[in-house]
């Protein structure tokens, strides 16, 4: 953990929402926190070595990833397909629990511009300088769509 963001450290990051809670922990760069409360893998919930946003407590980025212990992770995963196209029930158990396979940090606002997102596009005229502000990429995105915003 990088730092704690009470009140003050709240408004400073504008994250000063009723709804943000008492403070926020900042995660170091290229780290993020999982929400993983279990000490073995044996005693993890059935929605952990799956994808399942509405269980889980929070975004879990190793759901892009598929178990690498499972010894044929895709074979595995077509049985499962087939087995609810069949009308059974059954779990998508193809995601595994390794925070290691992760890399990067979700939500954290880098200080270097050259590391922050990227926009591309070919109508030069629709951006005015060559760093956005994240507040800004909704209007230069519908200015793609329908001519200038009004």
């Amino acid at each position: 953990m990088q730092e704690v963001l009470d009140e003050s450290g709240k408004q400073q990051q504008h994250l000063n929402h009723e709804r943000a809670g008492d403070f926020v922990l900042v995660a170091k760069a290229g780290a993020w926190f999982t929400y993983y409360y279990w000490l073995e893998d044996a005693r993890a919930p059935d929605y952990a070595f799956t994808v399942d946003i509405h269980r889980k407590p929070g975004y879990d980025p190793a759901e892009l990833f598929m178990n690498p212990r499972l010894r044929f992770p895709k074979l595995r995963a077509a049985r499962r397909l087939v087995q609810k196209k069949l009308g059974f029930r059954s779990l998508m158990d193809v995601i595994g629990v390794d925070a290691e396979v992760v890399r990067g940090t979700h939500g954290r606002v880098t200080h270097a511009p050259e590391a922050g997102p990227l926009l591309i596009t070919r109508r030069r005229d629709l951006i005015d300088s060559s760093h956005l502000q994240a507040t800004e990429v909704h209007d230069v995105l519908l200015a793609h769509l329908d001519g200038p915003v009004t």
